[in-house]
């Protein structure tokens, strides 16, 4: 992992804590609650804080979001009587089956039992986790917004000891301004991280620990949403439909949503998995001549956009599951990759997940314990109904890799027919980068102009996601090598960061000597995705965290 040479060696400030915890999403918030919880019920203390990098808590949230209410209700049975933001349940589920024209709709009983969503709910995952957000606090746990966590702290025997919050105030030259204000640090007998699909901090876990070495490569896909509001004659409260084909080709794995919720609202959005082979490829794109098809465009005919958005996804499932503790602390949530991509839910299995952590720290405090490995932790998993879900899609992702017509054919022999009990196991072989061709051997795909209704260009859509950053910081997106990107992604891949990523953020442009082409970093569009992190065929893009309180501030999504 390289080092990062913007942050500034001072003494810091430091603050302890029986558990610090990375990231407010639903995870790191269900891991406090669930400790908190926990102390009362056995009379004990336990101090805990957590770090989120987003302005306010769940202004980088995203997702679909169908939420499966079981591990919310195991945490707050009494969430409906208390507010939480859930109020659409879903009453139809529809899978389609596209063409460049034409629609085939899959029967009731061809659908797999995990794409059936009865008594689940539709809404916003960025409302429910402001509303968990409150519930955590009124617990006693200190919530730290726009405060990120930009290293780990390793104790002398190489232990977990705590993090730095990043340092406020550096100027673009890496140097303190008049406004700098150092990080402090903060000291835990244990921290969770909690930061979400490919979180920077963990991926130096993964690294530092080997906490990989034992399972498949991690798989990923990006996820574009906008939420729309749409005429009343035209909403459908609870409708949740979800599609597959059209426009992307055979070969590559992809598919739409479309959920009805609120008053008048629709969540929309795309998801394309990152193995995707074709450098040509644009998931933007793709997404925006999506709604154009006859089947799906006049949802969105006399509607008006609200928000735009894009996450990468943990997809890989229990296969590609990393060890989840180390000495000192452990990862929930995305952070490992409990989403469950055949459900196309990661909400409860977060949630879940943070509470079975909770158990275990809990557990090791009330024993006198401190900064060793967590074992009680994976074993709880291994007994719960999670590991028994994940493990019945553990062949979705190595399925789907195999094409459209054949993974769709797999997938429903595993999950309708034996009901995830096939008698072997599919495997992906590599990562997500390895897989994009020579752009000499791919076909250029032409996308349509925006029409500005019901397609969108990128800064249009960059603007209503309300990112932003300090112009004057270090740039968060460091190239391990300035010249790759030319010399190698441009000269034999085209260039594919220009396309995958969802936000503008690079762009080949002239020198200004006029000596050729460079890569030009936007980084103030920077939605977050981390899909450049994921994606760039070089491994050559580093994504690190932005001064506090930069990115996306989503208010629905």
């Amino acid at each position: 992992m390289e080092r990062d040479e913007s942050v500034v060696e001072i003494e810091r400030d430091s603050m302890e804590f029986d558990v610090v915890i990375v990231g407010a999403g639903p995870a790191g918030l269900a891991t406090a609650i669930r400790l908190k919880q926990l102390a009362a019920e056995k009379n004990q203390e336990i101090n805990v804080c957590v770090l989120e990098k987003g302005a306010e808590v769940g202004a980088h949230i995203l997702a679909g979001a169908v939420i499966d209410p079981e591990s919310l209700t195991e945490l707050l049975p009494d969430w409906k009587k208390d507010g939480a933001p859930l109020q659409t349940e879903v009453t139809h589920d529809e899978v389609l089956f596209l063409t460049a024209t034409g629609t085939l709709r899959t029967p009731e009983w061809a659908i797999p039992p995990g794409m059936k969503n009865h008594g689940a709910y539709i809404g916003s995952a960025a409302q429910l986790v402001r509303w968990l957000g409150e519930q955590a606090e009124a617990l006693g746990v200190e919530v730290y917004p726009g405060f990120p966590a930009a290293r780990i702290l390793y104790g002398d025997e190489g232990q977990v000891r705590g993090v730095i919050t990043g340092d406020m105030g550096v100027g673009r030259d890496g140097k303190p301004t008049d406004a700098f204000q150092p990080g402090m640090e903060l000291l835990g007998r244990y921290v969770v991280f909690a930061e979400g699909s490919r979180g920077h901090l963990g991926r130096e876990l993964m690294e530092r620990f080997q906490l990989e070495a034992e399972s498949d490569p991690q798989s990923y896909g990006i996820g574009i949403k906008e939420l729309w509001e749409v005429p009343p004659e035209k909403f459908r409260p609870g409708l949740v439909v979800h599609t597959a084909g059209w426009p992307l080709d055979n070969a590559t794995y992809g598919g739409g949503f479309i959920y009805h919720f609120g008053e008048n609202l629709v969540a929309a959005g795309y998801v394309v998995g990152l193995n995707y082979q074709n450098p040509y490829l644009s998931p933007f794109e793709e997404f925006q001549r999506w709604k154009t098809h006859p089947a799906l465009r006049d949802t969105f005919e006399g509607g008006r956009r609200l928000e735009y958005g894009a996450r990468a996804i943990t997809a890989g499932g229990i296969n590609a599951l990393p060890k989840l503790v180390f000495p000192g602390g452990c990862l929930v949530g995305c952070e490992a990759g409990f989403l469950n991509a055949a459900r196309i839910k990661g909400v409860h299995s977060a949630i879940k997940s943070g509470m079975l952590a909770a158990e275990s720290i809990a557990q090791a405090l009330a024993e006198g314990r401190s900064h060793d490995v967590l074992q009680g932790y994976p074993e709880a998993f291994r007994q719960s109904p999670l590991h028994e879900e994940l493990w019945k899609t553990r062949n979705f992702k190595a399925a789907m890799g195999k094409g459209l017509v054949l993974g769709s054919l797999l997938v429903g022999l595993d999950q309708v027919v034996f009901r995830g009990k096939l008698p072997f196991t599919l495997h992906v072989k590599k990562a997500d980068h390895c897989y994009l061709k020579p752009a000499s051997e791919c076909q250029p795909i032409e996308y349509p102009k925006p029409d500005g209704r019901i397609t969108f260009d990128r800064m249009s859509s960059v603007f209503i996601s309300n990112a932003n950053h300090d112009e004057n910081q270090p740039s968060h997106l460091r190239l391990k090598d300035p010249e790759v990107p030319v010399a190698v992604n441009l000269a034999r891949y085209a260039g594919p960061e220009a396309r995958y990523c969802p936000a503008g953020v690079y762009e080949f442009v002239e020198h200004e000597d006029g000596s050729g082409l460079k890569l030009q970093i936007n980084a103030s569009n920077c939605v977050h995705c981390k899909t450049c992190d994921i994606k760039d065929p070089t491994q050559n893009i580093v994504w690190t965290t932005p001064e506090g309180g930069g990115g996306p501030n989503y208010s629905s999504m």
